[in-house]
């Protein structure tokens, strides 16, 4: 064993752990980062990035077909899926080796191994990795997430096979099928239904809840689901799986049992902490259903462990991983931090793109806070209209009754993923709307109607 003592050993290089890696250098510590496979998680390998990238291409193809609203017209646009793959993994290439280069650069020193908790001796948290002991005085622990695949007959033999797909399968595919059955209306089955039904494959979303979106305000996901409709996607909502086949899923679907073919099915369903298999119990960290149990600054039960990211099953959400990883690497040198998940953003970013923050009327109303609800038209923006037409998008202000402080707020529409930064900050200093009116947004933008939407509460 190596007789030196690291402050702090991480475990995971996705976004909590190289975010944190790179503050814990910047402020002293001298870091060792282990990553059994790529730099940059789940995110930057098979998530966020690769999605957006293959939604943008998706976007400029959907621009060129139905230019025509918009005085332009296009003949013989195509779409060439694997090109987009090629640049996908390009783009994936660029930005992992930037963390690479970034964490070289904080002198943080990377293990590329598997990493093994193994126990706690008289120097600190010991560690195995490739054959070698590492020990440290910190833990930090940012083992991620997976696709989660229930007990469904015949799913993990479907994905065994190449039939099913996980969200690391789908962005590798090279071959357009077409017919897809999506199983799960979150974020990731969405994104997916956009991006395939752009390029021509005939699209089923299958969801269990009676809407699409997750935990998006019921009133923005009906109108995603009616501009998906409007493009041929199909859904059956309130749909059970009850087993997937060779070129079929099977449901349970309006009291009858639905056998839906198609030539690939998507496993959507959601994400499940990794939180087994590298030695947690070895040092008695707390877990519960499956997921490392932390408070707001990423302490666990065992002093001198802490857990950020999806590990903590709390927001499986990449931004929400930096800013865990912060807190922790602040609460390790003793600045008091928490994370505020009340003022988290998320986004789904279909077309419209979704965007919310903070509180819905429905959530607000669970904690005892009387709120009035304001739906405002996008079309009250000159901009918005002019750059969508016959555009539906709306933004809704969840404000307390009593102060008129702004807990929430929900859009669906162009921009959204990018106005809905600012509102997190007004979310997050619950704002009262006397002070969102003294502020100044430009003109023309999407973002201005936030202003006429305050001056609508009275």
């Amino acid at each position: 064993m190596s007789a030196k003592v690291y402050e702090l050993m991480i475990i995971g290089g996705g976004p909590a752990g190289y975010n944190a890696a790179e503050r814990a250098s910047e402020a002293g510590l001298d870091t060792v980062l282990f990553e059994a496979r790529a730099l940059g998680g789940v995110c930057l390998n098979e998530g966020c990035i690769p999605t957006k990238t293959l939604l943008y291409s998706a976007k400029i193809f959907d621009h060129a077909v139905h230019g025509a609203p918009y005085g332009v017209t296009f003949d013989g646009a195509k779409i060439d899926h694997p090109f987009i793959i090629d640049r996908k993994d390009r783009v994936v290439k660029t930005l992992t080796g930037g963390v690479g280069a970034a964490l070289r650069a904080h002198k943080v020193e990377v293990v590329n191994a598997f990493a093994k908790i193994t126990g706690r001796g008289a120097a600190g948290f010991e560690i195995e990795a490739d054959g070698k002991k590492y020990t440290g005085r910190r833990l930090l622990v940012c083992s991620g997430s997976e696709a989660a695949l229930p007990p469904i007959p015949g799913l993990r033999e479907s994905v065994a096979s190449g039939f099913g797909l996980t969200n690391r399968e789908i962005l590798a595919l090279r071959e357009v099928p077409a017919r897809l059955a999506v199983i799960g209306g979150g974020v990731i089955g969405m994104e997916m239904a956009s991006y395939f039904n752009s390029i021509g494959t005939e699209v089923t979303v299958l969801e269990m809840l009676d809407h699409v979106g997750g935990p998006t305000d019921p009133e923005i996901a009906g109108i995603l689901k009616k501009n998906y409709e409007k493009r041929g996607v199909k859904f059956m909502l309130g749909a059970r799986v009850t087993s997937v086949g060779t070129a079929s899923v099977t449901c349970e679907y309006e009291g009858k049992t639905v056998e839906v073919p198609c030539d690939k099915v998507l496993i959507a369903i959601g994400r499940r902490a990794v939180s087994s298999g590298f030695g947690l119990e070895n040092i008695g960290v707390l877990c519960e259903r499956g997921a490392i149990v932390t408070d707001g600054r990423g302490r666990t039960n065992v002093a001198g462990v802490w857990a950020a990211g999806d590990v903590n099953g709390k927001s499986m959400l990449a931004h929400t991983a930096y800013r865990e990883g912060e807190a922790a690497v602040r609460d390790m040198l003793g600045q008091r931090d928490e994370v505020s998940y009340d003022s988290i953003p998320s986004v789904i970013y279909t077309q419209p793109e979704v965007a919310s923050v903070g509180l819905t009327a429905a959530a607000a109303k669970a904690r005892g806070i009387e709120v009035i609800e304001k739906t405002v038209t996008m079309n009250m923006s000159g901009r918005y209209l002019a750059e969508n037409e016959k555009g539906d998008g709306v933004i809704k202000l969840v404000v307390g009754r009593e102060h008129k402080n702004l807990l929430g707020v929900h859009v669906i529409g162009g921009y959204a993923s990018e106005i809905i930064y600012g509102c997190a900050l007004m979310v997050e200093r619950q704002m009262r709307l006397s002070e969102i009116e003294k502020y100044v947004f430009p003109h023309p933008t999407v973002c201005e109607v936030i202003r006429e939407a305050c001056y609508s509460i009275r």
